[in-house]
């Protein structure tokens, strides 16, 4: 009853007056819902989520389609968030005004900050959650944002006026919804396909169903696609495990957070997990039957992700290592299911049971799901631009694992994005660009879009050039001014924030101005804690720069910090690491300007035979917009990359010296020539 069949060019709400709503491959009339929408947002996972709140937050009237509402936020797979590099990215999504990091601080099991006897570049907050909490606290968000629609489809088709610029979208059963923006997060669903041994069933994921149509009403708009594989391992019933020879792995005391508001922090009782280690017969059963798996049987041939493999993939490629480990991690506090972290398969169910009694501890457990693999379509992110617009069709917007990206991290990094720019998009507003120098959002779009990927893409610390100042205490410092400039951080937030800074700045103003004398007892615990020796007056700055220094040591002498934990651990890496962290702001300022430098949209590189081959096949169709990803780009020289930056000079004062008026010299010398060769000619008339 909603529904009202439209044939008019006039109906669509969208782009320029000229624009009729055509383009779509499907030849059956487009039969519109009644009411349109700013900003469509197809899929509820991590990305569709972040886009769907940050586009309604700004203030779109938003659509989001999911194909079930009972699985919004789902985590398919371990349900952890988390780790090296990712943590940075839900820190980052968090100081924007997003609501990953908000979700995990409700919703966590235990929490553990990895790689903490390293330096604090790599730090990396690692929290198990509670994934049927986790979905149920985004379903309820979502449902209580204003301007946010949610409603139950599976779209099939992407619509598209006779400007290339969106107009909507169909779902299966035949309705179309208008939106002048559509963002595309499909996760694994785009022609989804599980494979447990041989046995094969279309499905985006366990339990789900696969959308079989979508990527041909995509490829029928010009967009090139692919196939990428991941897989999950199997579930057991811990009350089937034997712990007293495994390993617990419990939570840290001291509570750590991924979001800089204290109003998302939710205090928890932790549950453990436990380590447990692959054994001979396990290796025995899967060297014995690598043949009866998808990918080494020769079945599938999509490429899996590099940094997290299957077990069978583990025994080929480190066939000299005896054992691997494997995580036994809670998926709930109200089911009996545990992950099996690090025994990834792709064996047929048959084999599943005997794989897992092979590990100690699990030697008389119960599966409750097996293992599985399962591949599906991708768009490879070079057809986005640093916005991820699609540079086709305008108002298109691609994001998270239908980019290629592999963890919930990613995929949210990218959700805010694309929400922000479908937002500014239809608002006519300046694009927001995050450049690879800014964060590891900035990176992980960076390298999505210049770099032609053809396996699952994971964020890594060792991705980014500028780690040591892209750190995970530093993000809302670094990213909270962005998203109030967005329009996402609110008046609370901002407050909070500028308190927090102020703070930061005052101490380390009041650190440096305040000395001790070498023989006090200050100087003397410093000594000791430090093992270096003091032998003149000394700040307390320098105090803390020293090795094992920290707050408390000045406290215990009644130099009170009046700080927070996390705002002494601020100043701390502030002036422990300045040498370091000045000489890499040097080196980004260095290369900052020449990077920036803009690439004109319509250049032909062609036509600058300076280029070699190789780079001008590899510039034309990844179409970098600035030096910088130019530079970046697989096949593209420095040398391609300084006779780039000639061609472009010689452009521009080429251009320059059209557009310059003539000086009275010029013009008489112009007047000069003219007359003489008015002379010439009269001269050889006959």
């Amino acid at each position: 009853p909603n529904a009202t069949p439209n044939a008019s060019p006039n109906a669509t709400p969208n782009a320029s007056p000229n624009a009729t709503p055509n383009a779509s491959p499907t030849a059956s009339p487009v039969h519109w819902y009644d009411e349109p929408y700013d900003v469509i947002v197809v899929g509820a996972g991590h990305a569709g989520v972040e886009a769907s709140l940050a586009s309604a937050r700004l203030g779109a009237k938003t659509l989001l389609l999911t194909m079930s509402l009972d699985k919004i936020a789902w985590q398919p797979c371990n349900p952890a968030v988390g780790g090296p590099a990712k943590s940075q990215l839900v820190h980052e999504v968090d100081a924007l005004g997003g609501e990953i990091g908000r979700a995990t601080d409700a919703c966590y099991l235990q929490k553990r900050v990895l790689n903490q006897s390293k330096g604090p570049a790599v730090w990396a907050l690692r929290a198990q959650t509670d994934k049927l909490e986790y979905s149920s606290y985004m379903r309820g968000v979502l449902q209580n944002t204003e301007n946010l629609h949610v409603r139950e489809g599976m779209v099939t088709d992407v619509q598209v006026d006779s400007n290339d610029a969106v107009s909507g979208v169909t779902t299966h059963f035949g309705l179309s919804y208008r939106a002048r923006a559509v963002v595309l997060t499909t996760g694994t669903f785009m022609n989804g396909q599980i494979w447990v041994g041989k046995a094969t069933l279309s499905a985006g994921r366990a339990g789900e169903s696969a959308c079989t149509a979508l990527t041909g009403s995509l490829m029928s708009l010009g967009f090139e696609t692919d196939r990428l594989k991941t897989g999950t391992p199997a579930r057991i019933d811990k009350r089937t495990v034997e712990y007293s020879g495994l390993e617990e792995q419990p939570g840290d005391e001291e509570l750590r957070w991924f979001s800089f508001d204290p109003a998302a922090h939710v205090v928890r009782d932790q549950v453990s997990c436990w380590l447990t280690h692959t054994s001979a017969e396990t290796h025995r059963i899967l060297r014995e039957n690598l043949h009866e798996t998808p990918i080494y049987g020769g079945w599938v041939d999509s490429k899996g992700p590099r940094y997290c493999p299957s077990i069978e993939d583990k025994i080929v490629r480190f066939a000299d290592k005896e054992s691997h480990q494997v995580f036994l991690e809670p998926e709930s506090r109200s089911t009996p299911e545990l992950y099996v972290q690090g025994l990834s398969t792709g064996l047929p169910e048959r084999f599943q049971l005997a794989l897992l009694r092979s590990l100690p501890g699990l030697e008389r457990c119960t599966m409750m799901r097996p293992a599985y693999a399962v591949e599906y379509d991708y768009l490879p992110a070079y057809q986005c631009h640093s916005t991820l617009e699609t540079k086709k069709i305008r108002g298109l917007f691609f994001s998270g694992q239908l980019n290629g990206t592999t963890g919930y991290e990613e995929a949210a990094a990218q959700g805010i994005l694309a929400g922000i720019n479908a937002y500014n998009l239809v608002a006519d507003k300046k694009p927001l660009v995050l450049s690879r120098e800014s964060s590891y959002i900035g990176t992980l779009i960076d390298d999505l879009v210049t770099k032609d990927l053809r396996e699952p893409y994971r964020v890594l610390t060792s991705r980014s050039e500028y780690r040591l100042i892209l750190r995970g205490d530093n993000a809302d410092r670094r990213m909270t001014p962005i998203g109030r400039e967005a329009g996402l951080v609110d008046d609370i937030r901002w407050a909070a924030y500028q308190d927090k800074v102020n703070k930061i700045e005052s101490s380390l103003a009041d650190l440096d101005a305040v000395r001790v004398r070498e023989d006090s007892p200050l100087a003397a615990d410093a000594e000791r804690v430090s093992g270096q020796k003091i032998t003149q007056m000394i700040s307390l700055a320098e105090i803390l720069k020293r090795p094992h220094v920290h707050f408390d040591v000045l406290e215990r002498h009644g130099h009170a910090s009046g700080l927070s934990q996390t705002e002494k651990e601020a100043v701390e890496i502030e002036l422990k690491y300045s040498g370091f962290i000045q000489r890499q702001q040097k080196q980004l300022a260095a290369v900052a300007s020449k990077h920036a430098k803009k690439i004109p949209d319509d250049i032909d590189y062609d036509a600058i035979g300076t280029l070699s081959k190789e780079s001008r096949e590899k510039l034309s169709k990844m179409r970098p917009t600035t030096i910088g990803q130019a530079s970046r780009l697989g096949g593209v020289s420095p040398a391609d990359v300084s006779n780039l930056l000639i061609h472009l000079e010689t452009q521009k004062r080429a251009a320059a010296g059209a557009e310059r008026p003539q000086t009275i010299k010029e013009k008489r010398k112009a007047l000069v020539d003219a007359a003489m060769k008015d002379r010439e000619a009269r001269a050889l008339a006959p």
